[in-house]
């Protein structure tokens, strides 16, 4: 996990002057205040919709309100790419929805009426926010749920109305999660190649990709990667920063706030408030691909190869790296779950980084391990056996696997410890008091009591993985396309029709 970045800060030393000179001049003004405009619509955007969601289905009871709750988490299953993808064709001047406009207003062609282009840095926050706020909604709803009545209705007694005690008792208690639910949203962001591409904003992820493979100019790439790395780097320590003194404890008997019953009008907003996230970030895009997907099935004979092919790379690649990833999280939670000393803990945390690394900035870092790995797997076997030298790791799609593993270790890791947590040391102590050695333990008392946890994390891995693109892009072998990187060369080229189906 420390080797892509001392290799980063080793490539970017060893660039030349004047590569950090245009940099400094010509990308990085534009790019880092792309993202850093990019970083804050989108996080206050996903903050107030995925709060007030969230305190909209806790604290009261509406018509639909168990469909909204649970259906607010679907814009999770949708990429930014494929968000970005639908709604530059729903949207377009010439799509379904300008079109029923105009045929309401009277108007007969998009020069006597069209909306706002999509694609800018306005259109560009609205679409990651509708597609990354349950971030928020789900640690903060998490938050809502286990807080103390007793606090809010202390509140009401010492003279505060519902909005102020909102302000001044629930929204400072639930600021440690909604720091977590944003640091994810933003370091989503970062990671984002499809969407900022599509709608033409240029941000220091897009800057990476073009100057490494447009301009073969690895040395600028890694220069830029690693400012960006100091960019993630500042928004973690600023995370940690502002919580460094919140301490929370309920230490009494806690009832959990009771909803209240809404009625008439405020029902009827309330049903709009909670449907309006699902419909616009899941609802519409899911629609409009399914219905694109049966017009280009219906108009061909047979389904191409090339999408065959696409998928079983697809499932394939991320098969194999949740397997991968899944046992070497065991391996690494369990160590620090029996390490007798820090160190073991320390390195299981810094295995865990991978997540907060952009898969751009985590691509770039690779290059040059793989590249060694690669040498000398085939002078070994050269030497040994007499088969000619080839890329084993950058010629297949070990890399890639390799990077999702280094990506996602997070989830598994914090999966599998979440469940070891859970199962008390006194049963593993009357396993091996009945002669089981510590393998057997585990595998007759531990591993069916983690078979949730493992589920869940490889349910998370499997999806993550499928949708990644940014580090696909850049370490997938020649004539290797998964769904994400055919979709992605379909709009690069402007061909929408083509591409309707991977999603």
């Amino acid at each position: 996990m420390l080797s892509p970045v001392l290799v980063l800060a080793a490539l970017a030393l060893s660039g030349e002057t004047g590569h950090w000179l245009n940099l400094l001049h010509n990308v990085l003004p534009v790019s880092l205040s792309n993202t850093v405009l990019l970083l804050l619509g989108v996080g206050i955007l996903s903050a107030l919709i995925g709060g007030g969601s969230a305190w909209l289905t806790t604290a009261y009871l509406f018509p639909t309100r168990r469909l909204v709750t649970w259906g607010l988490l679907l814009p999770l299953a949708v990429p930014t790419y494929i968000m970005a993808f639908a709604y530059l064709d729903v949207l377009h001047p010439l799509g379904p929805i300008q079109t029923l406009i105009r045929d309401l207003l009277g108007y007969d062609s998009p020069r006597q009426f069209r909306l706002p282009d999509l694609r800018s840095m306005a259109g560009a926050i609205i679409l990651l926010g509708l597609v990354l706020y349950p971030y928020v909604y789900l640690s903060v709803r998490v938050m809502f749920m286990t807080q103390a009545a007793s606090l809010l209705e202390a509140a009401r007694t010492l003279g505060c109305s519902r909005r102020e005690a909102f302000w001044r008792v629930v929204v400072p208690l639930a600021r440690p999660a909604m720091a977590v639910g944003l640091s994810l949203v933003l370091l989503e962001t970062l990671n984002d190649v499809g969407a900022s591409e599509f709608l033409g904003i240029q941000t220091m992820t897009i800057s990476i990709y073009t100057t490494w493979i447009t301009r073969s100019n690895l040395e600028g790439a890694a220069q830029i990667a690693i400012v960006m790395l100091a960019v993630v780097t500042l928004l973690i320590y600023m995370e940690r920063y502002a919580r460094r003194r919140q301490r929370y404890a309920i230490t009494q008997r806690m009832h959990p706030i009771q909803p209240v019953q809404l009625r008439g009008i405020a029902a009827l907003v309330a049903v709009l408030l909670g449907w309006f996230p699902i419909i616009t970030g899941f609802i519409i895009p899911f629609w409009f691909l399914v219905n694109e997907s049966i017009k280009r099935l219906s108009s061909l004979q047979a389904v191409s190869l090339e999408l065959v092919r696409a998928t079983y790379n697809t499932v394939s690649v991320s098969l194999a790296a949740t397997v991968v990833t899944i046992c070497c999280g065991l391996i690494i939670a369990w160590s620090a779950r029996h390490a007798r000393s820090g160190t073991a803990r320390l390195l299981a945390r810094c295995s865990s980084l991978g997540y907060a690394i952009p898969g751009t900035v985590l691509a770039t870092g690779l290059l040059i391990p793989y590249s060694w790995f690669d040498q000398l797997i085939s002078s070994t076997l050269n030497a040994l056996a007499g088969i000619p030298p080839q890329l084993y790791i950058m010629g297949s799609a070990a890399g890639i696997v390799c990077a999702y593993t280094l990506r996602f270790m997070a989830i598994s890791v914090g999966s599998i410890e979440s469940g070891l947590a859970r199962i008390p040391p006194s049963l593993e102590q009357a396993s091996r008091s009945l002669g089981h050695s510590a393998f057997r333990s585990f595998v007759r008392v531990h591993f069916p009591l983690l078979r949730p946890a493992l589920g869940a994390a490889a349910l998370l891995i499997f999806v993550d993985a499928m949708k990644e693109l940014s580090a696909t892009l850049l370490l997938r072998p020649l004539n290797f396309e998964t769904l994400s990187t055919w979709l992605y060369a379909e709009a690069a080229r402007g061909t929408y029709d083509e591409g309707q189906l991977p999603p």
